[in-house]
């Protein structure tokens, strides 16, 4: 028997039915005619600051529906699917706007036109928008103006040391991830205006692609940066993940500090002058989390009650779901989940750290090119076998979760990654380059137009009670009065309350490595 099969075999019904997830979807309103809409986030939608479901992420144009924690896959798309139509049945009282369905954006204006993110007068909100000024700066509003969705996933009495080495091996196999459904192969060549880049025009339209790509949004023209690239974290433990987060908060970085915290004028440019202003700000395919309290910075908390959940950060948008992720999706990733906990995972080391970087900027360019290889331990192996290999370790755990729910959904999740893995013009990659060479001229954007338009129309026909409306209208009300009771409650000039929120104080404190449940 396998170390995976005995510590399958160990694992209780009991925790396996503790198994909890939640979603996160980011999405840019959009113009009908394809191009982002500049428009305040909608009053109907309540307050972007204390909306427990609705906020959103960088910029004002790009909404962030968030899910509360779910026992089960189907409770958790249906309330992203009920959020999506209160949301959607906004929109359209208001006016024309859809939700863009892709991760890469619509038709972007020049880099200063894109609105941050903006959530009023108190400090906390304050804070909000000149953290996002700081991304400009740093890294330009177009990066940011990429959308993704985000899964959060837990299993009960898993300590700090079993998060870590889920995602340790996370990081190893994320490859698979981004082959099965990566779909971002192309954008519109407004995204990659003035900057250097590796892809190749399609026709005449104005977009552009790799041929075999499979996300751009994590590759070279996503979510990167020279300075973060100078961060080689490592997840061995939970203590030294924290030291290298703690020291890329507090050292000084000479670009950054030539921007300064304030424009001559007086004006905000930044949160601080450090390699990172926030812990959010480092990106990562996944990371550890923990709730915070008010007012808690996300290190102090990790430091101080550990790991509680964890958070995948490398799914596109599906531009052929109606919500953006389908339950195929969800039922395989608790698999592979499952598989990263369970599995043996050695410590990683910086060469492991570089060689898995080297493989993501490959997958999300050239995952799909026949016989692509990929490193692993030093050793060239071609991506497809070493992705079947993963998807072989999956079956048993997939039997396990279906015994215990009835039926055989995750099964098929995972029968269909194999067969997609097989067959890569199946994958949705795939499909949206072919859509957009063969039914849209080779634009993009006229693709992602289309879809959106259709995914808006299909969400506007779902059944919608009026008990529904008065429920999100009455959510929305309640967070524009928590909004104006924070901003009442203040009385700390805003300069004193950032230089407490970015003090080193606040981190926390180092400690020897604990082994808390979660």
């Amino acid at each position: 028997m396998t170390s995976l099969q005995h510590r399958l075999n160990a694992l209780g019904d009991e925790r396996l039915r503790g198994m909890k997830r939640g979603l996160e979807k980011e999405s840019l309103r959009s113009q009908p005619d394809g191009k982002l809409a500049l428009t305040p986030h909608p009053a109907a939608l309540g307050s972007a600051l204390t909306h427990p479901h609705i906020t959103t992420d960088y910029s004002e144009s790009q909404l962030e529906l968030i899910t509360g924690v779910h026992g089960s896959v189907q409770a958790c798309l249906d309330e992203l699917t009920e959020v999506h139509q209160f949301t959607v049945r906004s929109l359209k009282a208001a006016g024309d706007e859809m939700m863009w369905a892709s991760s890469m954006p619509c038709g972007l204006p020049t880099d200063e036109t894109i609105p941050l993110g903006r959530y009023g007068s108190s400090n906390v909100g304050r804070a909000k928008s000149v953290y996002r000024m700081g991304l400009g700066h740093r890294y330009g509003r177009r990066m940011q103006t990429i959308s993704g969705i985000h899964y959060n996933w837990s299993l009960p009495w898993v300590d700090n040391d079993g998060y870590f080495a889920l995602i340790r091996n996370f990081r190893r196999h994320a490859f698979l991830l981004l082959t099965l459904f990566g779909a971002s192969p192309a954008v519109c060549s407004s995204f990659v205006e003035g900057r250097e880049h590796e892809l190749q025009p399609l026709g005449s339209s104005g977009s552009l692609h790799m041929p075999h790509g499979t996300s751009l949004r994590m590759g070279r023209l996503g979510y990167q940066s020279d300075a973060q690239s100078t961060l080689a974290v490592s997840y061995n433990g939970l203590e030294g993940y924290a030291a290298s987060l703690h020291d890329a908060l507090t050292r000084p970085w000479p670009a950054y500090e030539t921007v300064g915290i304030r424009n001559p004028g007086g004006d905000y440019n930044q949160l601080a002058t450090t390699l990172l202003q926030i812990e959010n700000e480092f990106y990562g395919t996944i990371r550890p989390k923990r709730v915070i309290y008010q007012g808690e910075r996300p290190l102090h908390a990790l430091r101080e009650r550990g790991v509680e959940y964890i958070e995948v950060r490398l799914m596109d948008l599906n531009p052929f779901e109606p919500i953006g992720i389908g339950a195929p999706t969800l039922r395989f990733l608790d698999v592979f989940l499952l598989h990263c906990l369970l599995s043996d995972s050695a410590p990683d080391t910086p060469e492991e750290i570089r060689e898995l970087a080297q493989n993501q900027h490959l997958t999300a360019a050239r995952g799909r090119e026949p016989g692509l290889h990929l490193q692993r331990n030093g050793q060239s192996v071609p991506l497809q076998q070493w992705g079947l290999e993963i998807i072989d370790q999956l079956v048993p755990l997939a039997e396990r979760l279906d015994a215990l729910h009835g039926g055989d959904d995750h099964a098929q999740a995972v029968a269909q990654a194999r067969a997609s893995l097989q067959a890569p013009d199946t994958l949705p990659s795939a499909r949206v380059l072919r859509a957009v060479q063969e039914r849209h001229g080779d634009s993009f954007v006229a693709f992602a137009r289309e879809q959106s338009g259709e995914i808006h129309s299909q969400l506007l026909a779902l059944p919608w009670s009026s008990k529904q409306q008065a429920r999100y209208e009455a959510m929305a009300a309640k967070s524009l009065v928590d909004q104006r009771a924070i901003e009442a409650a203040d009385t700390m000039p805003f300069e004193i309350y950032r230089q407490e929120y970015v003090s080193e104080h606040r981190l926390g404190r180092a400690q020897a490595e604990s082994a808390q449940p979660a």
